[in-house]
């Protein structure tokens, strides 16, 4: 299979480097990552290790493939967005954090998949990343029921030997991932502490009723997302993923713009709109908006 990996970071490069051993790959990224890539070809090592050489490009329009791969920042969908309509694909599927599939349903043209991913990823250096937790990716038809497409598309990914489940439930397992987003990435960015201190902390609660507040939003809107589920859904995945630090965790280090408003900005809007009280998530999020404004990260 042909595939195209749009925004090739740390979760991008080692997606699509498990995938360049079984396929044709197209990493799209930024200098100097994808120009050592093209030199050296990129190497995967800790968890999972593997030295492969997909092509490498800095930009990605006018380009097909038979899947494309999400995983951009969320503030850079729209981006991406732009750049995939310009191109040909069979399908597009988001592994990104937050709700932003359907910013791409609204701008292309091809099938739109759901899908998760907790696999855990670190940028080394430019041309080496490393698999810092091996996770499992989940693909399904957005709206949820069966799928071929996503039948092949998790076909594609198992030959890459990535562990890959297509689930006929992807709106509740939409929500879920939410819960363990806002779960783990503020109070973890906060706290500067890794999954695991997190989940053996005292930071712990403030994480669970953050859980919760996504899974009372979820059930507002009619889809099914128990409390205890969000709730076990976060356990399982801060001791899974113990020793990583969170996506958010890493750009407050690196002092860049966070997915804030991707997670905890969902959430916020959602409950408004379905009458829902989440005053957790409400105030993690305005805390690491302010960190972000301090540092001249925010626009608005």
């Amino acid at each position: 299979m042909e595939v195209l990996v749009y925004g090739a970071g740390a979760l991008g490069s080692l997606v699509g480097g498990l995938l360049a051993r079984a396929h044709d790959v197209t990493l799209v990224g930024r200098d100097p990552h994808m120009r050592r890539v093209r030199g050296d070809g990129l190497r995967v090592d800790g968890a999972l290790e593997a030295h492969v050489r997909p092509r490498a490009v800095t930009e990605g329009y006018h380009r097909s493939a038979d899947l494309a791969l999400v995983t951009t920042k969320a503030y850079d969908t729209g981006a991406a967005a732009h750049a995939l309509a310009t191109g040909e694909y069979d399908a597009v599927c988001s592994l990104q954090n937050g709700l932003t599939e359907d910013r791409l349903v609204a701008a292309l043209d091809p099938p739109v998949l759901a899908g998760t991913a907790s696999y855990g990823a670190r940028l080394v250096e430019p041309g080496h990343v490393r698999c810092t937790g091996v996770g499992t990716v989940v693909v399904g038809r957005l709206a949820g029921g069966q799928s071929p497409l996503a039948d092949r598309v998790g076909r594609a990914l198992a030959e890459g030997g990535i562990e890959t489940t297509v689930a006929d439930d992807m709106p509740r397992r939409r929500y879920e991932k939410l819960a363990v987003n806002a779960g783990i990435n503020g109070p973890s960015a906060l706290a500067r502490i890794t999954n695991g201190e997190l989940h053996d902390g005292p930071g712990i609660e403030v994480a669970r009723e953050a859980a919760r507040e996504v899974a009372r939003v979820a059930q507002a809107g009619r889809i099914d997302v128990d409390e205890a589920a969000a709730v076990d859904a976060l356990d399982r995945v801060a001791e899974e993923t113990a020793a990583n630090r969170s996506s958010m965790r890493e750009d407050v280090a690196a002092e860049r713009r966070t997915e804030v408003d991707a997670i905890y900005g969902a959430v916020t809007e959602r409950a408004d709109e379905r009458g829902v009280s989440v005053p957790t998530c409400r105030t993690i999020g305005s805390v690491i908006r302010a960190w972000e404004a301090g540092r001249g990260l925010r626009s608005e």
